[in-house]
């Protein structure tokens, strides 16, 4: 008779955040961890199935690759990208999928610093520079109710860099708070099962990550 090996138990939250840290601590000091899955050998055990620890919905740009941020290899991270960390329905269905299918329980919405979408929508808000497609415009109409709110609050003789600073963590708050509250099957798991959203920042100057929205205190 042959016995099926039982699929890991899923990492708590908590320990999930743990995990992404002392990852990213390593990747801002250029190290790297002798853990990190890569290779051959790790294509094959991962070819039947995954267990990724933790959902990252991040940023396209290129200079933001989560499993390099978060020194992390094949199979650890259910990685979902798209410029300016926006959420839309099929995003949503994404993290869902993640969180029942894996037992997935952290989810981070990273944004980064001096992001292009976040500009865009500052362009469009403040000098009524469109964007060039309908497509790209529906990205800037996602961002733009948590700029708007930065850009209100901030007056006219604010810094740009700060600006762009403020409405990166704002668009950041704004999409988690869409997952928290506007899933059933993730309200379902927040409140039964352990799952966190968490809101993080990171730097391409210093290569480091702030989580500053939806930690446990």
């Amino acid at each position: 008779m042959t016995i099926k090996a039982l699929p890991p138990a899923p990492l708590p939250a908590v320990q999930a955040l743990y995990r992404l840290r002392e990852g990213n601590r390593r990747f801002s000091q250029n190290l790297r961890s002798l853990d990190t899955t890569m290779g051959q050998a790790a294509r094959a055990s991962l070819a039947a199935s995954q267990h990724p620890f933790a959902v990252i919905l991040s940023c396209s740009d290129s200079r933001v690759p989560s499993e390099f941020v978060f020194d992390q290899g094949l199979g650890d991270l259910f990685v979902i990208r798209v410029a300016g960390n926006v959420v839309a329905p099929s995003l949503v269905g994404s993290v869902e999928f993640a969180a029942a299918a894996f037992g997935t329980r952290l989810v981070v919405v990273m944004g980064h610093s001096r992001c292009g979408a976040i500009k865009a929508t500052l362009d469009f808000i403040q000098h009524s520079v469109d964007a060039p497609s309908e497509n790209i415009h529906d990205i800037v109409d996602r961002c733009r109710p948590a700029v708007e709110s930065v850009v209100h609050a901030a007056g006219p003789n604010v810094d740009r860099e700060r600006l762009v600073h403020e409405a990166v963590r704002a668009n950041v708050r704004q999409s988690c708070a869409h997952l928290r509250h506007g899933s059933r099957l993730l309200e379902r798991f927040i409140l039964e099962e352990g799952l966190l959203v968490v809101g993080a920042d990171y730097s391409l100057d210093t290569g480091e990550v702030d989580f500053f929205d939806g930690l446990v205190r």
